[in-house]
């Protein structure tokens, strides 16, 4: 009996992680063809400078963001917008942040308010910066991805600094169209495959990691208990 009992449920759970798995896969496709390829230009900006430089900003307790060099997207890229005194450079990212195989790389709803620390803007950044780059002279996702592995093996984007860190703490983010704003978080950086190293995802542990494949470096994500401005924000789910 006891046989027979662990045998259907072994089975439920087979065809639960089956359902899971296609309804996985049946998103993914999903947004493969809403987000097939960019939208118009458009629609990645944000028509007010001054309201980027508010979103920007919010990516950090004003403590940190007020004294940060403030980038915003134009038309060819990335300027500063307001000097900085303190090393930290906060700029809103868009979907071309992901790996260009996500299927959302076009996504043009995304708003990523980052404040990376003087170690993550001289490295990490630049991956970012360089991606914007080429998406804007009209590169296809095929074209980008090659360009990034050769600035790799040549040396010309850089692991990340040791003490590479970012904020992202804002409680206007949208991350994707499944989570939204998901959780203020912290990010650390380092290079190679290292999540085991730091006791990452692990139970009990606080710490999580995702492999960026094609940047080839562990993002770690430690989640805050506050947005920027103060409120509380959202705890990680047991």
């Amino acid at each position: 009996m006891k046989t027979r009992l662990r045998i259907r449920t072994a089975m439920q759970l087979l065809a639960l992680a089956c359902l899971a798995a296609s309804t996985t896969i049946t998103r993914a496709e999903e947004q493969q063809a809403m987000y097939a390829q960019m939208a118009p230009l458009s629609k990645y900006m944000i028509a007010d400078p001054n309201a980027e430089i508010a979103l920007a900003r919010s990516a950090a307790p004003p403590s940190i963001s007020d004294k940060a060099e403030i980038m915003i997207l134009g038309p060819h890229g990335y300027t500063t917008a307001v000097r900085g005194t303190n090393g930290f450079v906060c700029y809103v990212e868009r979907s071309w942040a992901k790996n260009t195989d996500a299927p959302d790389f076009w996504n043009p709803k995304m708003r990523s308010p980052n404040c990376f620390n003087h170690a993550a803007a001289a490295t990490i950044s630049r991956l970012y910066f360089l991606k914007t780059t080429l998406v804007l002279v009209g590169k296809s996702k095929a074209e980008i991805a090659q360009r990034i592995a050769a600035a790799q093996a040549s040396g010309e984007l850089p692991a990340p600094a040791p003490g590479a860190m970012c904020y992202m703490m804002s409680k206007q983010q949208y991350l994707n169209d499944a989570v939204g704003s998901w959780h203020s978080h912290l990010m650390f950086y380092a290079p190679g495959s290292v999540a085991a190293d730091w006791g990452a995802n692990l139970p009990g542990s606080p710490l999580i990691a995702a492999i960026d494949r094609q940047a080839h470096y562990t993002v770690f994500m430690m989640i805050a208990s506050h947005w920027s401005d103060g409120s509380p924000a959202p705890p990680m789910e047991q």
